[in-house]
């Protein structure tokens, strides 16, 4: 799918006055998508065509990300972020469904499980959840310095220094042996300034604290989660790569983690088909009419 197509192919629904883009597409069991920061639903593109051979598949834009609006005046929160999924997956009528998250996602993924503990519901019925590369627990998250810079009282100050030069040389750093070509370095980009989006990078950026604010419960629903889960990490990822997995083999009760050598923080565009692979086969032990 070219990124042209992936654009007219969006659809729009509303979350607190706001039009929120998403992507649906195949059929079967419902698997919903949630991608990181600062890119958006397009960071799937690569899986796209298989994952929609097999599922229903929902991928939106969160609010402030992608081709959805990005209000100025807006508490950007992952609580906030978890809660338009579940808006999202009302308005289509969707009553069950596993999780496919990396990054930012990460953590919103982890708000769903823990309202899914403590009410029984998200909103919907969480089946099983795969963790991609993200800060799933904040004493192990190793921020960049872009990130700190932002996170910071003066982050504002920052964003006029956000460019294309800069976002590559970031991507270069956690990227494994496969780097981003600058053809998707400009999609990526572009999809940042979309809606005058980089000028409140230091608002998104606020999912630092919402982690450590949220340490504990966050932590407790991946530990305790009454759902499969399932990891896939990068391990060159200076972020949240083999330290990261090696922390989860030694805390999760039944560690289920594949390990992709040469892969950095986002397995799903350097290496779709392991990610794939990878997936298809967590999956195929918890369904059975998943082969």
């Amino acid at each position: 799918m070219t990124f042209t197509d992936w654009k007219n192919k969006a659809k729009y629904f509303t979350y607190k006055n706001n039009k929120i883009a998403y992507w649906e597409e195949g059929q079967g069991p419902t698997l919903l998508l949630i991608h990181g920061f600062p890119t958006s639903s397009w960071d799937w593109h690569k899986m796209w065509g298989d994952l929609t051979e097999r599922y229903r598949v929902i991928a939106p834009d969160m609010i402030g990300f992608g081709y959805s609006d990005k209000p100025k005046d807006y508490t950007y929160t992952i609580t906030d972020q978890a809660r338009l999924h579940e808006a999202l997956m009302e308005h289509l009528g969707i009553q069950e469904a596993d999780m496919l998250v990396h990054d930012y996602g990460v953590s919103v993924a982890q708000e769903m499980l823990a309202a899914f503990s403590e009410r029984g519901t998200a909103g919907f019925q969480i089946l099983s959840c795969c963790f991609l590369n993200g800060g799933l627990f904040p004493e192990l998250h190793r921020a960049k310095l872009v990130q700190k810079l932002l996170n910071s009282p003066i982050g504002y100050i920052f964003n006029r220094f956000l460019s294309k030069k800069s976002l590559s040389k970031s991507f270069h750093d956690i990227y494994g042996d496969k780097k981003a070509t600058e053809q998707e370095i400009d999609y990526f980009y572009d999809l940042i300034l979309y809606n005058d989006g980089k000028n409140i990078m230091h608002k998104l950026i606020g999912y630092i604290n919402d982690r450590r604010n949220n340490a504990v419960r966050w932590k407790n629903a991946i530990v305790n989660a009454s759902v499969p889960v399932k990891i896939i990490n990068g391990p060159l990822d200076p972020v949240s790569g083999r330290h990261l997995a090696d922390y989860c083999q030694q805390i999760l009760p039944n560690p289920d983690i594949s390990i992709l050598e040469g892969v950095g923080h986002y397995p799903h565009d350097e290496a779709p088909i392991k990610v794939r692979d990878s997936y298809f086969e967590f999956m195929a032990k918890h369904k059975k009419n998943i082969t």
